[in-house]
């Protein structure tokens, strides 16, 4: 195979399967950054399909295992592509890179070289030169009439990594301000003297209109106690108007913390998710209890909520990460940087992909290995870039014998993949799934909220209870 070396635009065919993209540079230069390989999966869109599509030193290899990181040397840089392995969605590759320090006009000698990875020759070569660019797009490799080809682009920005990534779909949000560096001071304890109010009575023990009292309730701030009777009046009322008023079930709450959420965590949004879906397990779970997930490229089970412990459960587990999606893992000189305080998931771990599958997965064996007595209602809450349709619909297939109602609710208008088309998913006993989207949950009433999010559960349950699912 004989190498050939390009001009800025050029192309030139790929026969092999797999190849390394290697960034090359003039290493040692007083004062010159470092830079860092990157690769970007794009669709016949041109843009990621999700923001688990973009493999950078935070994310080093793609969930399908055909694109990754290969390791670093100074003066180089290198990303392999596995061609055959690429999934069929998949038309381009964008072979990039970020400067950490400076620009990549201090980076003599800049190269890009394309080897065949199972033989190390040389495909091909580009010479390039920058100026004040911190992040550069060297080549693309793309998919043309079931060919693929290498082309010599040679762009760079000024505005980094994240101006990069985000003119090809990645949502990149301002940096979160530092989370959680030391527990919440805990909520005062009763005082000694009797209470002025009665004590509340036992959770079973129903209030006037059909409102459960739920222990714990008493403890929480006075305008959080407020809000929280109202809602479970509105949800009592959304049970009642489907004839499930005294229906139990097991809730389990599941928070998308992909990447793209983070300005929703920022801003409050899932905070306030979180609150208004307490009642609903105040009025469903004989204990007022609720089961957490967190995911992202991995799921994670986060502590029970109890009803009590409101205030502080929201104040340590919504979250969505202790870094920026660009923020650089590294460690101060030989000490790594503490972990999150005892008992927070350690949101480095499960990553900023969209990987629904893993964590609907770990539920259906959560459920298994704990059985209730009661169904369990899912309550699941994501902004979409769902990609993974076929796994995710392998999972509600499997789960439709189970005794499990997965209510998935929209944030926002983005991409929702299978989960637009739950109605429609053929192969289940029992339609055991619901959703809806919302452009903005802020805007919507907590009557109009718990309707949508209560209307299908009933009558799923009643099904459930005919197939044998469920008692």
């Amino acid at each position: 195979m004989t190498a050939i070396s390009l001009a800025k635009g050029a192309n030139v065919p790929v026969s092999a399967g797999s190849v390394r993209a290697v960034l090359t540079w003039t290493a040692g230069q007083p004062g010159a950054p470092d830079a860092d390989a990157s690769a970007l999966l794009l669709a016949a869109d041109g843009r990621v399909r999700s923001d688990g599509d973009f493999v950078f030193y935070n994310q080093p290899a793609h969930s399908s295992g055909a694109v990754r990181h290969a390791g670093k040397q100074p003066g180089a840089d290198a990303v392999e592509v596995d061609l055959a392995a690429l999934e069929p969605d998949i038309e381009r590759v964008v072979l990039a890179a970020s400067a950490d320090g400076g620009t990549f006009g201090q980076l003599p000698g800049l190269r890009m070289q394309l080897l065949d990875a199972a033989s190390g020759a040389e495909v091909a070569r580009f010479d390039m030169s920058a100026t004040t660019e911190t992040a550069f797009v060297s080549g693309e490799l793309y998919r043309r009439a079931g060919q693929w080809k290498f082309r010599a682009v040679g762009q760079g920005y000024d505005s980094g990594l994240a101006g990069l990534a985000t003119d090809f779909g990645i949502s990149v949000d301002d940096e979160p301000e530092p989370q959680q560096v030391q527990a919440p001071t805990p909520a005062p304890p009763p005082p000694v003297q009797a209470p002025a109010a009665p004590v509340a009575p036992a959770p079973a023990a129903p209030a006037p209109g059909g409102v459960r009292l739920t222990k714990g309730e008493e403890r929480l701030p006075v305008d959080m106690r407020k809000r929280l009777s109202l809602r479970k009046e509105k949800v009592a009322v959304s049970l009642s108007k489907r004839g499930a008023q005294n229906e139990r079930a097991r809730v389990i709450l599941v928070l998308d913390a992909s990447g793209s959420m983070t300005q929703l965590y920022n801003s409050g949004v899932v905070r306030d998710v979180v609150e208004r879906m307490a009642p609903v397990a105040a009025m469903l779970d004989d204990d007022g209890e609720m089961q957490a997930w967190t995911f992202a490229s991995n799921p994670a089970r986060l502590p029970d909520l109890q009803l009590g412990d409101l205030p502080q459960w929201l104040q340590l587990h919504v979250r969505v990460g202790q870094m920026g999606i660009f923020t650089r893992r590294k460690k101060k000189g030989n000490a790594v940087a503490s972990g999150p305080p005892q008992g927070q998931v350690d949101m480095r771990q499960v990553g900023i992909q969209n990987e629904e599958q893993k964590v609907i997965a770990e539920i259906r064996e959560f459920v298994r290995a704990h059985p209730a007595a009661e169904p369990t209602l899912v309550l699941f809450f994501s902004d979409g870039g769902v990609y993974r349709n076929r796994e995710i619909e392998a999972e509600l297939r499997a789960a439709a014998t189970e005794p499990l109602f997965w209510q998935f609710v929209g944030l926002g208008n983005a991409n929702y993949g299978v989960l637009q088309h739950l109605d429609s998913l053929s192969g289940r006993v029992i339609d055991n799934t619901g959703f809806f989207a919302v452009d903005d949950i802020m805007r919507i009433g907590d009557e109009e909220l718990y309707d949508r999010l209560l209307t299908e559960f009933p009558s799923w349950l009643k099904k459930a209870r005919q197939q044998g699912i469920t008692r």
